[in-house]
């Protein structure tokens, strides 16, 4: 199967090399590329370890500014080794990586004029749950010395703790604090790891750290003396990290005023600005992504008013109808063990029935397998509803789709279908898992990428689920629908939050009124925009794009276009910004 994707690859990108295109040279372009991403990859050890390579494997990634402006400038200094290449000697995929590198490194630059302004720790992430979680999740422990490297990152774990603070403690000199929102949610994670560490013979960390030592073939007698120096490394700097977070917290949070977007900030407009060009690779302005916005949130108001009749709903309104179906009880699993159980077994059924029907619509499939996981207790208070976790590239760790089971009623039945189409397959896992198994670019195109192009895939996959058959009870495919226009609303209300001064009220007021999500879950995709400013605003325009790029090589293509080719040029080229796209498809 892989073997006909990559002569898919040669054959489509054929025609577009240059004709005095050398292979030694690109062979040697594509491995200078490579061995630069190899080396940065020894330089971030928790980026190496979530791909499955055990660099550094007991450091931590250095989260200081410096750091991440030595990175800028290695990477300046490849593209000037790059540029000495003669580009009439590359072909199509090697000019592409030439570009695609510059545009790293500008977008690079312009993070860079905003250092201090991304909220580095809020509920929705950072070093407070990310770091047990890597441990938790990331950290495998194949020997023992995996477990020795296991008990280093718990010496080393103040470094990354205190460098966070310290990058906090700019962005509050230059007036950039979070929301007030965020202030309580933070200190719960703080003091419920707190209270977790202090316990020395039971806590999240020695429970994992004991059972993947049980793997490992050393004496009872070694194995406890292992366990004890986990056990000291967690009393002396683990813990200690958490109260010294706990008590700068304190004080960060006497900082904070209000809950406002980043208007609100020294030069926020502009900020605001570069955040939506950042997310979505195209040059809107807000007041074009509002305006989208209202206009998708009509149209998919009027498909749902369609199955509102199919369903013989009692009257017209679509207000009354989104309240039938965040209350009645036909569309919320218990919230005892029972439905948690019957929640993972239906998400596991859907993403097993869509693997069997890939095939009528993709030329290939991952090799890499998913696994459908409920989110861990210790985070999943603060997590998302759902979310996708790459698999290695060493094929031992899996992909993994995350189902948050906190609170029950925020994962309606109806929904279910489409999530699990989003977060797995044809969506989050397809292209990304594919993407990392390529054989034909260097591997920075493999790992990473952006939102309008990731998200606006798994998006556009919900969508294409229902081509392919499903949603076939109405409830369903008005989850779809739903999901949809969620997406949809967050263009009016990422914009109304950041630009037009909306209060959080307001954004959840503009929610329950046109999307039939629960109140709870709106609160907290309402946070989150506050403090991934942009960011939700990909998902509808990453989709826009590749419905509109598959319907213009329809009509470019007539009775010869094939959607299985089309997805193979839209998958394998990694993650690309939408002009690229556009290009990639339409020449």
């Amino acid at each position: 199967m892989k073997v006909f994707f990559l002569l898919t690859v040669v054959f489509i990108l054929g025609c577009q090399t240059t004709p005095k295109a050398d292979s030694e040279t690109n062979k040697k372009f594509h491995e200078f590329l490579d061995k630069k991403f190899d080396e940065m990859l020894q330089r971030n050890p928790e980026f190496a370890a979530s791909l499955g390579l055990k660099y550094n494997y007991g450091e931590w990634t250095d989260r200081s500014t410096e750091h991440s402006r030595r990175e800028l400038k290695i990477k300046k200094d490849v593209l000037d080794t790059l540029l000495q290449y003669d580009k009439s000697m590359l072909d199509a995929q090697s000019l592409l990586s030439l570009r695609l590198y510059e545009e790293d490194i500008k977008n690079a630059e312009e993070a860079q004029k905003w250092e201090g302004y991304f909220y580095e720790l809020n509920q929705m992430g950072g070093v407070v749950t990310d770091m047990p979680a890597f441990l938790v999740n990331v950290h495998v422990v194949d020997s023992l010395v995996d477990i020795e490297d296991y008990i280093q990152r718990l010496r080393n774990f103040k470094y990354p703790m205190e460098q966070t603070i310290e990058n906090l403690r700019y962005s509050q000199s230059i007036g950039v604090v979070p929301p007030a929102f965020t202030f309580p949610y933070v200190k719960e994670s703080i003091e419920s790891m707190i209270t977790s560490l202090s316990n020395s013979n039971k806590n999240d960390l020695i429970d994992d750290f004991s059972a993947k030592l049980a793997k490992i073939n050393v004496s009872d007698a070694k194995k406890d003396r292992l366990r004890e120096a986990a056990k000291v490394a967690i009393k002396e700097s683990v813990l200690p990290s958490y109260q010294a977070m706990a008590k700068f917290w304190d004080e960060y949070a006497l900082m904070s005023k209000a809950s406002h977007g980043v208007w609100s900030l020294p030069k926020g407009e502009d900020f605001y600005k570069y955040c939506l060009k950042s997310n979505t690779t195209l040059n809107m302005t807000p007041d074009e992504v509002y305006k989208l916005g209202l206009e998708e949130v009509a149209r998919i108001q009027d498909e749902m008013k369609i199955i509102m009749k199919q369903v013989k709903y009692k009257n017209d309104s679509l207000q009354d109808f989104f309240q039938f179906v965040r209350t009645n009880k036909q569309f919320q699993y218990s919230s005892d063990q029972t439905g948690r159980k019957a929640l993972l077994g239906d998400a596991k059924r859907y993403f097993e029935e869509t693997n069997k029907k890939i095939p009528e619509v993709f030329n290939i499939k991952p090799i890499a397998t998913c696994e459908v996981m409920a989110v861990e207790s210790f985070r999943e208070k603060s997590a998302g509803g759902a979310f996708y976790e790459n698999p290695s590239i060493d094929g031992k760790r899996p992909g993994r789709y995350y189902v948050n089971l906190y609170n029950m009623v925020d994962n309606p039945k109806y929904q279910l279908e489409a999530l699990t189409a989003h977060e797995a397959i044809p969506g989050h896992h397809m292209q990304i898992a594919i993407a990392q198994e390529l054989t034909n670019i260097p591997d920075f195109r493999k790992h990473g990428g952006n939102t309008a192009y990731i998200e606006g895939w798994a998006l556009y996959s919900e969508k294409l689920n229902k081509e392919l058959g499903f949603y076939q009870d109405p409830y369903s495919d008005f989850g779809r629908l739903s999901m949809e226009i969620f997406r949809a609303a967050r263009l009016v209300v990422d914009v109304g939050i950041h630009y037009k001064k909306w209060t959080k009220e307001q954004a959840i007021a503009y929610f329950i009124k046109n999307t039939a999500n629960a109140e709870g879950d709106i609160n907290k995709e309402i946070e989150r925009y506050f403090l991934w400013p942009g960011q939700a605003t990909g998902y509808k325009i990453g989709m826009i794009k590749i419905l509109e790029l598959r319907e213009q090589s329809k009509m470019k293509l007539g009775k010869k276009f094939d959607i299985r080719t089309f997805h193979d040029i839209v998958l394998m080229n990694g993650s690309v910004p939408l002009n690229v796209l556009e290009e990639l498809v339409m020449n």
